[in-house]
């Protein structure tokens, strides 16, 4: 993975080739069953010339206004120091928009929610993208079909077994093999193209109009399908910061975009030579002699897609553990050169078992279909409103601009969200599910995090206070002591119990707090904010950016505020305190909240792991708070 300050060491065309291998995998794998679920799927449509070209009108302009308008054109410049996706937009709207208490609770809320909504969308994709791929067995021989979830158990078990050892290596072939994968949709496009040219009429959104116009209620309910045709299509902002804009947008213009809808035209024009070929166009497209390479062909592009979705989803529960909304969590880095590529065993493990769920318990790719578009269309729909805020208050565009330009994408964003709804009973409940417990326990543990603070500053001493009592009754040894404290203010709880109990204090204390800021990098020349209390003690603040991973240790060996001395480990100690939750009658949260966040908390990764403190360097002090 690459940071937004590695962009310049590539040549674009390298770049854009690897983004066509990362980001459009998802939306590159939509034509497996897009058009298929449009006319055989939950609300199925008559297979005439006004159904396929209203539906290619259809798909055609999705891809023109959400995808290269407002993601490509519009979202790609809301970068955060080079970074994308909601949580990076949430960081970068709360830092310069200065609207603070007014904006503060509602953003956070809209970009906890898109997190929540793109956990289901992480376990679905898999799901789906590789069942259809695999199903094309069935169009090779018909006694194949009895294989097909075998088959994608398999390939989905391998594929997250093979996490733990990074995809730096296999990466590497991602791009070049998606863009044999985009070739291939464009030449089965244009071959039945060429058969039935007078489908390129179906690009004149009149065509759309009279679909809506014949009967609006089915025109309805089949954009619900029509937009699985645009999954994929936050990826394109949330991997900003891996590629960059600009090989992003040069991919999807002169590559990506064009071979989709070639394929896409390709599969009406087929539809209107062969009403039949409805059951499953993509692989139909091929005559028989190309079919099984074309399957084996599309289960790679699958697991590509598949692949970096669970690299996406490590991504953003990495902001979102920095960023205070998520308890800490193992955390391993899969390469020794590009800090991006990490690996996250639970989630890993968790991810694994919820996929294998959907398909055993769907069983299709129809089925799961069903449930694949509210997470889509519910994201979207967000990053709407967030872009909103974002072009007014940051932009800050006028309101003749920003009230028509939010509304229309209001409108279609919630045109396709609504018809999404009406399949909540044939599984779209499943991503709403996942969303409601994901928005549960993100927003207790942020505000349990915040209780819990709040509390700790109650109880604490001013810092001056204890230096003039205790600096000159307690023994001095050598040494240094970091005391590791979540709050820049008062005495931390462990340095209070060790004073008690051991009745020492090191010739050096450092009262030092991580803080992860808005920034996905800070620069490292500016990590220390320091402040000299005097009798050896030093107050420290250590800044990281949120797709950062903290190191304190070496963060220390570069430190030199202790009166010029450097820190060595073999002379240094870290104190930490460990906090037992005790359930309480005070105002804060329901006590069914307060009993989940204790377990969070119980389950959440050590400080000492987390910030890679040298194991036989520290000493654990428990504390019990009420919250």
């Amino acid at each position: 993975m690459l940071s937004a300050h590695d962009h310049r060491r590539d040549s674009l065309a390298k770049l854009a080739v690897g983004a066509i291998g990362v980001v459009y995998g998802d939306i590159g794998t939509s034509p497996l069953y897009a058009m298929k679920e449009v006319f055989v799927g939950h609300h199925p449509l008559t297979v005439d010339q006004l159904h396929i070209f209203g539906v290619v009108s259809l798909v055609f302009w999705s891809l023109v206004l959400i995808v290269t308008f407002k993601y490509v054109m519009v979202i790609l410049r809301a970068d955060n120091e080079g970074e994308g996706g909601s949580l990076a937009l949430l960081a970068l709207i709360q830092r310069r928009s200065g609207a603070g208490k007014r904006w503060g609770p509602s953003l956070v809320m809209l970009g906890v929610l898109a997190s929540a909504l793109f956990f289901g969308d992480c376990m679905i994709t898999p799901a789906v993208s590789v069942l259809s791929a695999v199903e094309g067995l069935a169009t090779v021989e018909q006694g194949f079909s009895h294989f097909v979830i075998p088959i994608a158990v398999a390939i989905l078990v391998g594929l997250f077994y093979l996490q733990s050892v990074g995809t730096a290596r296999v990466g590497k072939l991602f791009g070049p093999i998606m863009a044999v994968y985009f070739v291939t949709l464009g030449v089965l496009g244009l071959i039945h193209i060429l058969q039935q040219p007078h489908i390129l009429l179906a690009l004149d959104p009149r065509w759309a109009v009279r679909f809506a116009a014949d009967d609006g209620r089915l025109a309805f309910l089949a954009l619900g399908s029509v937009v699985l045709a645009l999954t994929g299509a936050e990826a394109l902002y949330a991997d900003m910061g891996h590629f960059g804009r600009r090989p992003i947008a040069l991919a999807w213009m002169w590559f990506v975009f064009p071979a989709l809808m070639l394929n896409y035209l390709g599969q009406g024009a087929l539809l209107l030579a062969n009403p039949a070929a409805a059951e499953n166009p993509f692989f139909l497209m091929a005559n028989e002699a190309w079919r099984l390479p074309l399957v084996i062909l599309a289960t790679v592009a699958t697991v590509i897609a598949s692949q970096a979705v669970i690299t996406g989803c490590y991504s953003v529960v990495h902001q979102a553990i920095q960023l205070g909304l998520m308890p800490r969590l193992r955390i391993s880095h899969t390469s020794a050169s590009e800090a991006g590529q990490i690996y996250i065993a639970s989630v890993n493990w968790a991810l694994m078992t919820m996929v294998l769920l959907l398909i055993f318990g769907f069983r299709e790719s129809s089925n799961l279909a069903a449930a694949y578009g509210i997470a889509v269309t519910g994201t979207m729909f967000i990053s709407t409103c967030m872009i909103g805020v974002l072009i007014y208050r940051v932009w800050h565009w006028p309101l003749w601009v920003v009230v028509p330009f939010v509304g229309t994408f209001v409108i279609i964003d919630g045109l396709y969200f609504s018809s999404n709804l009406t399949k909540v009973l044939d599984g779209g409940w499943f991503p709403l599910l996942v969303a409601a417990i994901c928005f549960v326990m993100l927003t207790t543990w942020a505000t349990g995090r915040k209780l819990m603070i709040q509390r700790m500053r109650e109880g604490a001493m001013p810092i001056k206070v204890f230096i003039g009592s205790a600096a000159t009754s307690a023994t001095r040894v050598p040494g240094t002591a970091v005391f590791m404290t979540s709050t820049p203010e008062g005495v931390p709880h462990a340095l209070l119990h060790n004073l008690k109990h051991n009745r020492v204090l090191h010739e050096r204390v450092i009262l030092l707090t991580v803080k992860v800021t808005d920034m996905p990098y800070f620069p490292e020349n500016d990590r220390f904010m320091h402040d000299d209390l005097g009798q050896g003690f030093h107050r420290v603040i250590l800044r990281y950016g949120f797709m950062e991973a903290p190191d304190v240790p070496a963060a220390l060996k570069t430190f030199h505020g202790c009166g010029g001395v450097d820190i060595r480990m073999i002379d240094t100690s870290f104190f930490l305190s460990r906090q037992t939750l005790l359930p309480s009658e005070r105002p804060g949260m329901m006590i069914w909240r307060e009993k989940l966040f204790a377990w969070m908390l119980r389950n959440a990764e050590s400080a000492m792991e987390f910030f890679r403190l040298p194991t036989n360097r520290v000493v654990e002090l428990g504390t019990q708070i009420e919250i």
